[in-house]
């Protein structure tokens, strides 16, 4: 069952930002709108889709197999720049 969708003003929205929170925590979407058209809605961060971006896998192994081959592991780097054999 969808919920009705409230609508305020941005003057109103100003003054009932409270409201408009509480609102949206139970679950309601609300609409702003400036001279009449609508410049946003407000709803809960639970309804927003998270969209992950896909990954690229044969850019990525190109990418690896380009580097060169690291004969020191990095644990050995960082020791030798902590202990100033190295320069950063």
């Amino acid at each position: 069952m969808e919920k009705i969708m409230s609508t305020y003003t941005v003057a109103e929205g100003r003054t009932n930002f409270c409201a408009i929170i509480e609102m949206v925590e139970h679950g309601e979407r609300v609409k702003i709108t400036k001279r009449g058209k609508v410049v946003a809605t407000v709803i809960p961060e639970a309804a927003t889709p998270v969209v992950k971006p896909k990954l690229d896998l044969e850019a990525l192994r190109v990418l690896r197999e380009s580097m060169p081959y690291m004969k020191t592991n990095s644990v050995e780097i960082i020791r030798r720049m902590r202990d100033g054999e190295i320069d950063e």
